[in-house]
């Protein structure tokens, strides 16, 4: 998921610079694809619906430890969320749905997602 360029790009609404990804033709192959991956889970809300996969334990990910943001990817399950611990390994599995665009979301989102081990 490391094949991506990001190009620095101001955003009017925000007032700020934000980073907008060019995925490599590889990646948008399999944009709409179903896919597995795994990775660590990150709670992102205090409800604890809310998660992000990520390449890295919480204490280096995206979010607290300075790894870019090509390491992480939303996951909105399939049915109920299940209840994850921060740091939890597993293995996931969904239909991976690029962002290029809305600088709301994770550039990489898993929909529909299923656990398939740990």
């Amino acid at each position: 998921m490391s094949d991506v360029i990001f190009t620095r790009k101001y955003d009017e609404k925000l007032q700020m610079p934000m980073l907008y990804p060019s995925f490599s033709r590889t990646i948008k192959a399999m944009n709409g694809k179903t896919v597995e991956i795994s990775g660590y889970m990150v709670p992102v809300d205090s409800k604890g619906s809310v998660y992000v996969l990520s390449a890295n334990p919480n204490s280096s990910c995206f979010f607290c430890g300075g790894s870019g943001p090509e390491s992480v990817m939303a996951i909105k399950f399939k049915g109920k969320t299940p209840e994850f611990e921060t740091d939890d390994y597993i293995k996931v599995k969904g239909i991976l749905r690029l962002n290029e665009k809305n600088i709301y979301e994770l550039y990489y989102n898993l929909d529909n997602a299923e656990i398939t081990g740990n």
